[in-house]
């Protein structure tokens, strides 16, 4: 992304907005999701004590680990411009 002068055009600043909020959206999803299938059986089995606590425990870390690995994947992605100009072509030879 280029700045002139130091400043952003507004199409950069809403570029910039719609991407971090697809990575916040994205992230919430995907820890949501790895939450669920970690602490789930905890709750779908009716386990008590120990286990319960372990199963929940194992998803809060690993939604939270997902979710900040997945913010910043995208936003890193967003600023080298990791998107070809057509998808499916890897190179200008394709």
């Amino acid at each position: 992304m280029e700045t002139h002068g130091g400043r952003r055009t507004q199409g950069e600043r809403d570029a910039i907005t719609i991407e971090i909020g697809y990575a916040l959206c994205s992230a919430a999803f995907a820890a949501a999701v790895l939450f669920g299938a970690v602490a789930g059986p905890a709750y779908l089995f009716d386990l008590m004590g120990a286990p319960r606590a372990a199963l929940v425990w194992a998803g809060v870390v690993l939604a939270v680990v997902v979710f900040a690995v997945r913010v910043v994947s995208v936003l890193v992605r967003f600023a080298r411009g990791g998107q070809p100009s057509q998808p499916g072509r890897t190179s200008p030879d394709s």
